[in-house]
C-alpha cells in the first residue's frame, strides 16, 4: 500500500529552529531517551536538519541561520515519570521554569528550558 509519509512518522511534528541544535539533540537523547533518526550537517558543520523520536512523535530541529533566526518555542511532552524526567533535565543542564506540581487538572506538570532555547513542559497524568 502506498503511503504519504515515512513509516512510523506522525502527521504533525514540531520543527524547532534553535541556537544550538547539537545541544538540543543531546538534551532530547539524554532526557527523553529520544534516538536521533537523521542528522544533516550544513556546509559549516552546524545542523541543517535533524530528527529525533520521543515516544510516538518525531521532533525536527535545525540551527538558526541568517534569515531563519532561532525562535522561542514551548513543547508539551507526556512522560511516565515527570519527577524523574525533570531531575534528569536539570542534571543535563536545563534551567528550571517550574518544578513539577499537581494543579487543578489531572496532570502533574513541570517545565525546563534547554540550552537551545526551547521550553519543555513535561507531565504525567496522575488522576
Amino acid at each position: 500500500m502506498a503511503t504519504f509519509k515515512p513509516d512510523r512518522y506522525n502527521s504533525v511534528s514540531p520543527y524547532l529552529i534553535v541556537s544550538d541544535a547539537d545541544a538540543t539533540l543531546t538534551f532530547l537523547t539524554e532526557v527523553f531517551g529520544a534516538p536521533v533518526l537523521r542528522r544533516f550537517p550544513g556546509p559549516d558543520g552546524r545542523v541543517m536538519h535533524a530528527e529525533a523520536r520521543i515516544d510516538d512523535t518525531v521532533v525536527m530541529v535545525a540551527d538558526s541561520t541568517d534569515g531563519w533566526p532561532s525562535l522561542t518555542a514551548h513543547v508539551h511532552v507526556y512522560v511516565a515519570d515527570v519527577d524523574a524526567t525533570y531531575a534528569r533535565a536539570l542534571a543535563h543542564g536545563a534551567a528550571s521554569v517550574q518544578a513539577p506540581v499537581k494543579k487543578a487538572d489531572a496532570d502533574k506538570r513541570g517545565g525546563v528550558k534547554d540550552a537551545g532555547g526551547t521550553t519543555w513542559w513535561i507531565a504525567t497524568m496522575v488522576e
